[in-house]
Order: C-alpha cells, then structure tokens, then sequence
C-alpha cells in the first residue's frame, strides 16, 4: 500500500513512512521602506513582499523505513541547484523553491556508531517567479 504524501519538493517525496515532519514553519515578510521628510516622521512606501521561507523539522528513526539515506539524498538534490517545484499533501502547487540549509542531529548511537535516532532541519526559500 502506498503512503500517503505529506508534501513533494521536485522528486522527492515526505511521507510519514520514510521521512516525516513533525514542524512545519512558514515565514512572510514584506517590505516597506522609509522616507524621510522634513519636519515630519517618515512615510512608509510598500515595495512589496519577500520571499517566503519554510522549515522543515523532524526525527527520523534510521531502523523503521529509508535509513539515514533520507537526509543525503535531499543534500544530493540540493546540491543540483534548482528551484523543485513544491507540492503540499492536499494539492496545493507552492510552485517553485529551493533548499538553503539541511542540518542534522544524530544521538542514540549503536556500539557499531549508527545513530538509533536522527533529528533534521531543512529549510527552504520561494524561488520567486522569472515572468511577473
């Protein structure tokens, strides 16, 4: 039976079987730069919204499903350097984003040096549109 995904960044697939999310943060900012005036406080002028940036946080347990090739294989995949695009479990098209950051936690180690226990983060930014 296949698993159900959680979300699809270009090939890759998280879903609860292999390499799951426990967090999922989004970050919005936008822009608006100040404009001084004389004798007055300074206006505020919307230049519009930046990039929008995801974490991604998690604990993969290397004996259930994937093994610690999970994490490589997204380092392999951000090592290509371009923008996948991103597709949540419930359809929505994010379209495309890139990964800026993969860091891991190994603890819970077996006499042999495997981690039992491996805690991630990636994170992501909005690639951003080339056509307006």
């Amino acid at each position: 039976m296949a698993e159900r995904v959680m979300l699809g960044l270009g090939e890759f697939r998280f879903e609860i079987a292999t390499l799951a999310y426990q967090k999922f943060s989004l970050n919005q900012s936008w822009r608006w730069q100040e404009q001084a005036r004389i004798h007055r406080d300074p206006a505020l002028q919307f230049v519009g919204r930046n990039v929008g940036e995801i974490e991604l946080d998690g604990v993969i347990y290397p004996s259930f499903k994937g093994g610690l090739a999970q994490v490589e294989a997204m380092r392999a995949l951000a090592d290509v350097g371009k923008p996948l695009q991103l597709v949540d479990g419930l359809g929505r098209i994010w379209g495309g984003w890139v990964i800026t950051e993969i860091s891991d936690t190994r603890t819970v180690f077996a006499d042999d040096g495997q981690p039992r226990k491996l805690e991630f983060r990636i994170k992501l930014k909005a690639y951003g549109e080339d056509q307006p």
